[in-house]
């Protein structure tokens, strides 16, 4: 598919999707959520791509909503809002309960929706310099879609703050509260981005997806009789799989797997 507001790369197991509308600092609408619908679709049911990477064009990642696409809104009906509005919720939830990996690398602005779409993915790298806010309740909005996906990334207490105030913090506040996993220097985002994923591209597919998936069901949970009979079942059903045979060969025969020739 051609788009207008994203870039789309492939290497070596890698998709990178880039959001670009740089002159205006990657703003979503309409057309460019369902762009990114697309894109994260494609990514997740391609068997050659093992990791997905988020990025912005230009000066920002993504300085949130599109000011004009915001203006239309006046216009809606709660229910035309409703389902305007749920296009962004959906590729939020689609990057987050994807069985691959996704890496947000996140330089200048990633304000209200694009803070939503850093905290969606995986794993966030952020220049010290990036810049985050929450500025909804500004406009006299509340951060409501995005609000499940940034409160398990930079915790309640912290959400208490931010999303109240509005005020802007830089990468080294997001990485000191969690927010963000890896602080990269001025200049050198695009190092510790390629280095996170190189370590991604070293598990197997199957056992980073299930990975996911068991992080999503454990966390919360009491440890009891029940969460103990789940996690056996869980390894032995992968340990049992052809790629934890071929993980465990590869150990013993001092060789790789096939998954790291392969990628």
């Amino acid at each position: 598919m051609s788009y207008t507001t994203i870039e789309t790369e492939l290497s070596n197991g890698v998709a990178t999707i880039w959001l670009n509308r740089p002159d205006l600092r990657n703003a979503m609408n309409d057309v460019l959520i369902a762009e990114l619908t697309d894109a994260v679709r494609t990514a997740q049911s391609d068997d050659a791509v093992r990791v997905l990477v988020l990025a912005g064009r230009g000066k920002a990642f993504c300085a949130g909503a599109d000011l004009g696409w915001m203006k239309s809104g006046r216009q809606m009906s709660e229910e035309e809002s409703r389902k305007d509005t749920g296009s962004l919720a959906n590729v939020m939830r689609m990057l987050y309960d994807s069985l691959k990996p996704s890496v947000a690398r996140v330089h200048g602005s990633a304000f209200a929706g694009g803070m939503g779409l850093v905290a969606a993915c995986d794993i966030a790298v952020v220049s010290a310099d990036a810049k985050f806010c929450l500025s909804e309740v500004k406009l006299g909005l509340i951060p409501a879609m995005i609000s499940p996906y940034v409160i398990r990334a930079m915790g309640e207490q912290n959400a208490k703050r931010y999303f109240m105030t509005g005020e802007v913090f830089d990468g080294t506040e997001a990485h000191r509260m969690g927010f963000a996993h890896e602080l990269a220097q001025v200049g050198e985002i695009d190092v510790k981005t390629h280095a996170i994923v190189g370590h991604l591209l070293q598990g197997g597919p199957i056992a980073l997806g299930e990975c996911k998936r068991l992080i999503r069901d454990m966390a919360g949970r009491p440890i009891d009789d029940e969460v103990t009979l789940d996690t056996a079942g869980r390894i032995a059903r992968v340990r049992a799989s052809d790629e934890a045979q071929e993980g465990i060969a590869s150990f013993f025969e001092k060789r790789k797997p096939a998954w790291v020739q392969a990628s």
